[in-house]
């Protein structure tokens, strides 16, 4: 098969080699898939960049959708033909989906519902479930605002709209294009927080109260915010990254005197409870085409390095895909 891997960590026109290499049997309970395309996420850009190899040969990127073309042992031979979207295709596994072929649990591909090509199924895995599992970590969002931090990222452009139909009311921070990305999924208000004090406008946008909970993906950056006022009492930040690795300080007296909860999660380590209860919402939605799916670039295989540089950039608004076939 045709694939794109690394073998050391480095940028990603010095690292990547694009060639082929065997594809594997499915195993017991494995299905084989033939990816169409692939998505690009910045994890797979920090993995290649500097995150220790598991293996010496490394074919990045967990999320990918394709078609089931075999199956192993236990797993129904009906399967075969039917069209999957990928979830954690490269996590604690060597081989990802950027390659002709991926071999997997058969429970990481799920049907990808008529309405979906192959490239929107390779937005799915970290983007979509990350924002729904967001969500869902609020309750009933009905009737509750809520901030949603870097509201015009793949993450944002999909909490936004699935908090919306739930019936909240959305304040969202971006700047310049992913400003108005994030107004096309349905933000109510967007704070441009290099322009203006986020705090300030939240608070009077919120004639004082503050939001009702928090979607964040920089804690970084908004942990600065709670001793200013913008979470309410016994409000939640539900946090999934942050632009800074290492330590970061909370103020304690914020949290407690205003019994503040900071739910910190990966989409990869979701527990199987959580991760079904996700899929099991999102499913309906994509069948019934109500998310906008948003990509913002799409590169070849062999432009692998390209696609990897364009995440890096940060310029490009919308999720970046590999056509694989």
């Amino acid at each position: 098969m045709k694939a794109a891997w690394y073998e050391r960590n480095g940028p990603a026109r010095d690292v990547f080699k694009v060639g082929e290499m065997e594809a594997f049997e499915p195993a017991e309970g494995e299905v084989r898939v033939r990816l169409h395309a692939s998505g690009v996420n910045p994890s797979d850009v920090k993995s290649r960049a500097g995150r220790p190899l598991i293996a010496p040969r490394i074919i990045p990127h967990s999320d990918g959708a394709g078609v089931i073309e075999a199956t192993g042992s236990g797993v129904s031979h009906s399967r075969i033909g039917e069209r999957v979207w990928i979830w954690n295709g490269q996590w604690k596994r060597p081989f990802g989906t950027a390659a002709e072929f991926i071999t997997l649990p058969e429970s990481q591909a799920i049907r990808l519902p008529d309405k979906l090509n192959f490239g929107e199924g390779a937005c799915l895995g970290i983007p979509a479930l990350t924002a729904m599992h967001a969500v869902r970590l609020h309750g009933d969002v009905g009737g509750k605002t809520l901030l949603i931090t870097g509201g015009g990222s793949a993450v944002g452009h999909y909490a936004t709209q699935i908090a919306k139909a739930r019936g909240a009311r959305i304040m969202a921070t971006a700047s310049g294009k992913r400003a108005e990305h994030a107004r096309q999924a349905g933000a109510d208000f967007v704070i441009n927080y290099k322009a203006k004090d986020v705090a300030r406008t939240i608070r009077d946008l919120t004639n004082g109260k503050g939001v009702d909970g928090i979607i964040d993906m920089d804690l970084s950056s908004t942990a600065s915010l709670l001793p200013e006022g913008v979470l309410t009492s016994h409000g939640k930040m539900a946090c999934y990254g942050s632009n800074f690795a290492g330590d970061i300080n909370i103020s304690f007296p914020a949290m407690l005197w205003n019994s503040l909860t900071l739910q910190v999660f990966v989409v990869y380590e979701l527990t199987w409870a959580e991760r079904d209860a996700a899929i099991k919402d999102l499913t309906p939605m994509l069948e019934a085409g109500s998310l906008k799916h948003s990509i913002g670039a799409r590169f070849p295989l062999a432009d692998i390095a390209a696609a990897h540089e364009a995440v890096e950039e940060g310029r490009t608004v919308g999720n970046i895909v590999l056509d694989i076939a």
